[in-house]
């Protein structure tokens, strides 16, 4: 409902800013999790950026939450827990490692396997953590498990 008691265009509510926390909680413990409209994210607070993703890996469902975050060819990702698969924190691609096996000398090289996991966007108004879900058309792998039976933050009720 809005202010004025009519109802809101439920296509307006999926992508409006919800406020999940306060900046100075997730300043100390440097990742929180939260609901945005039935959706599960992970709001990470790392290197003086706000990152929120979609709360299970694209992979496989693993609790991203739970994992750890690690430079990759120069870029900070989330390494899931359950497979090691890296999810790059600022687009949500996913990193590999690769070698040429023509070529004994090569050395590895990062590559991307494209975009994977759904991102969010993260803004701070008066000390408040707002998170606003994606509206980016395209369909992402992890929107498999961000619906339906794969929920993880159990609710109060």
């Amino acid at each position: 409902m809005n202010l004025d008691g009519s109802a809101q265009d439920p296509e307006k509510r999926g992508h409006s800013s919800v406020c999940v926390g306060r900046e100075d909680d997730i300043k100390k413990s440097e990742r929180m999790t939260a609901v945005v409209h039935d959706r599960e994210v992970v709001i990470f607070y790392h290197r003086g950026e706000y990152h929120a993703m979609d709360i299970r890996c694209y992979h496989s469902g693993g609790p991203l939450h739970l994992g750890d975050i690690e430079d990759f060819d120069g870029r900070p990702c989330i390494v899931c827990p359950w497979h090691k698969y890296k999810i790059t924190l600022a687009t949500g691609e996913s990193l590999y490692q690769s070698i040429n096996p023509k070529d004994p000398s090569a050395k590895p090289k990062w590559c991307s396997k494209g975009i994977k996991q759904r991102i969010h966007t993260v803004t701070v108004d008066n000390g408040n953590i707002y998170v606003t879900l994606s509206n980016e058309p395209f369909k992402c792998d992890s929107d498999f498990y961000a619906t339906g039976d794969f929920k993880v933050i159990k609710s109060s009720s």
